[in-house]
């Protein structure tokens, strides 16, 4: 692999503020916020406040799938978001029967179903009308990191001569009746009487991977991916383990070990920070670890103040977040990514400009 690393060449984001990339970047940059009450009430008996895309920018969902038997009203959500996401990120590319697609996708509870459902990605491809490479696709249903354990198999395969190119992605919506509930149950939504809570959201993100060669015979890349690194908490939020805040610390350290052709020191953070404080404790843990790495007055910045908590795809949207922020010098290189699932998934990644 080039010294340079991974070449993101597109991106593709919808999220409440936002239909497209640009605009979803805009936004943020802006500070604007999209949370609204909903007709869904709590166990208060008082309207849920959630950040959601306005269904009518939503395309509809396409006839066969409306005749499909067993297909949640979650996953049909899912779909209707992940597909303009993923033709933006798409348009205009060529060979798109050849590259597979990784994509995160929610967190299933323990005893019920996998969220997103086994046939997702054929169902993908149907509601997009987009042939990619289903045989080699992959889905990573592991929640708010997913979208980097989905980044970590997209590099090891560039890196193995496996492809010259990969979509990176990821979908999840909180409009779910049975989830709302449940967390609801467990105080974790952000409502009168609970301020240790976070906004439900929803949202997708694709980003088009290419190696250097591939990427140089292409358009300019947006910037570049140097590294990845994935770990695991064993004290998450549903364990009996203590919550020491190892996973992230170690995830981080694997990652700036892994890239020592980066000499910069982290300048930008975008955090999956969701409003809830019990992620504080694991970031305090990780930042002091290798704080060598980081400048003296680097800047944190946590999306979900403007577009909720949308699970899954969070970690794409930052990526694609910080990649169109560089390009555009609103936001200063290197760029650390990092995302905290609620089991105990962690990821985090680099992304610069050179």
């Amino acid at each position: 692999m080039s010294a340079q690393g991974v070449a993101i060449v597109s991106v593709g984001m919808i999220s409440a503020v936002g239909i497209g990339a640009q605009q979803t970047a805009s936004s943020v940059r802006a500070g604007i916020s999209r949370f609204c009450e909903t007709s869904i009430y709590d166990r208060r008996f008082q309207p849920f406040t959630m950040s959601l895309v306005p269904d009518e920018c939503l395309p509809p969902l396409e006839q066969s799938l409306e005749e499909t038997v067993g297909l949640t009203a979650r996953q049909a959500r899912m779909l209707r978001l992940a597909s303009p996401a993923l033709g933006e990120a798409l348009a205009g590319v060529a060979d798109v029967g050849q590259i597979p697609i990784l994509v995160g996708t929610p967190e299933a509870f323990p005893n019920r179903a996998d969220p997103a459902g086994k046939k997702f990605l054929e169902q993908l491809a149907t509601q997009s009308g987009l042939k990619f490479n289903l045989a080699l696709s992959k889905m990573f249903p592991n929640g708010r990191a997913a979208g980097l354990l989905a980044l970590r198999e997209a590099l090891a395969r560039m890196q193995s001569g496996e492809h010259a190119s990969v979509i990176v992605g990821g979908v999840d919506t909180y409009l779910d009746l049975y989830l709302l509930g449940t967390l609801d149950m467990e105080g974790r939504i952000l409502a009168k009487g609970v301020m240790d809570g976070f906004v439900p959201g929803e949202g997708a993100a694709f980003l088009l991977l290419s190696t250097a060669n591939k990427a140089a015979s292409n358009k300019k890349p947006i910037s570049w991916i140097a590294g990845v690194a994935t770990g695991l908490e064993m004290g998450h939020r549903y364990s009996g383990e203590p919550y020491r805040g190892d996973g992230l610390a170690s995830t981080m350290q694997e990652l700036f070990a892994a890239i020592p052709s980066v000499k910069d020191n982290v300048q930008t953070v975008l955090a999956s920070f969701n409003g809830e404080n019990f992620w504080s404790k694991e970031w305090g843990v990780a930042y002091l670890r290798s704080k060598e790495r980081f400048q003296d007055n680097f800047r944190i910045e946590h999306p979900a103040d403007c577009f909720g908590d949308p699970g899954a795809a969070l970690g794409p949207l930052m990526l694609g977040l910080g990649a169109v922020g560089m390009q555009k010098g609103y936001l200063d290189g290197p760029c650390l990514v990092w995302c905290s699932s609620d089991r105990q998934e962690r990821g985090a990644a680099l992304i610069h400009m050179n």
